[in-house]
């Protein structure tokens, strides 16, 4: 299944997208789970039974909310390809980098990312999400992938300049309006392996990044152990798992988004995540 949060009517909700078409499947299931993250953490138990009788909307009449808008927490990895890595001159680690981002921080596709104004330093970072669907603490590694409830595209946009005022990466991280993520999570089972798949990222049409999931230092598996060991992981939070090398900020000269750029992050078969670049 693909399931997505939007507003549809001023009304926000959530459902099943299948081809053009939404199902307003929060609406039959309202009672038992107000939000996509309470069918989530249910196991998304009911949700394809409610498809039949839900409302249906063409998708271009939704406007696109973050998949899971209240996530408990946004973990995101850094650092997580070698091209990424070398470009950075960043030594090579046993561990994953980490960083939080926070939920107010993100938008949904199609809604505009802002060039905050207080830099130009706006940079793009395509991603892969992952949703956890059951809660944990100490997951291990083969088990890890049964905590999985689905993936989505994610762009980490980063202010640079605030990033780098010190070591810890959390300012620049989370401007408002600089987290995209959409347009809708895909469950593991219709997905598909992940390490063939491909990411790129689109600044303008034009390709900036492009590698495959197989490239990844930490895989997932050992992204969920790893966070899992030193927080509970809830269902319905957000793991972004790391973006590849081709960043603006290591191009020379530097290639920041800028007020009238349109960036996309598509991902094999789970879909793609556009936004507009504004002045804020």
């Amino acid at each position: 299944m693909r399931l997505s949060t939007v507003t549809l009517a001023g009304r926000p909700t959530w459902g099943v997208v299948e081809g053009d078409t939404f199902h307003d499947t929060g609406a039959v299931l309202a009672a038992r789970y107000p939000d996509l993250k309470s069918a989530v953490t249910a196991g998304l138990d009911g949700v394809a039974e409610a498809v039949a009788p839900a409302a249906t909307t063409p998708i271009s009449e939704v406007t696109w909310l973050p998949v899971i808008p209240n996530p408990d927490k946004i973990i995101c990895v850094g650092l997580n390809y070698e091209m990424h890595r070398k470009e950075t001159g960043r030594a090579e680690v046993e561990h994953p980098t980490i960083f939080g981002r926070y939920a107010n921080s993100q938008i949904g596709h199609l809604a505009p990312i802002v060039r905050p104004k207080v830099s130009t330093h706006l940079d793009f970072e395509g991603e892969l999400a992952v949703i956890i669907g059951k809660p944990g603490r100490y997951i291990s590694r083969a088990d890890a992938m049964d905590h999985v409830a689905g993936y989505a595209c994610y762009n980490d946009g980063s202010i640079r300049d605030f990033q780098y005022h010190t070591h810890q990466f959390t300012p620049g991280k989370n401007f408002p309006d600089t987290g995209a993520f959409g347009p809708w999570m895909m469950t593991p089972d219709e997905l598909g392996p992940l390490p063939e798949l491909r990411l790129q990222t689109r600044l303008n049409g034009v390709v900036v990044q492009d590698a495959t999931f197989a490239q990844m230092i930490f895989d997932i598996a050992r992204q969920i152990e790893y966070c899992s060991s030193f927080t509970r992981l809830e269902a319905g939070d957000v793991i972004v798992s790391g973006t590849p090398g081709g960043v603006g900020a290591k191009r020379n000269p530097p290639l920041w988004m800028k007020p009238g750029d349109v960036v996309e992050v598509e991902i094999d078969r789970l879909g793609t995540l556009r936004n507009t670049i504004v002045e804020e």
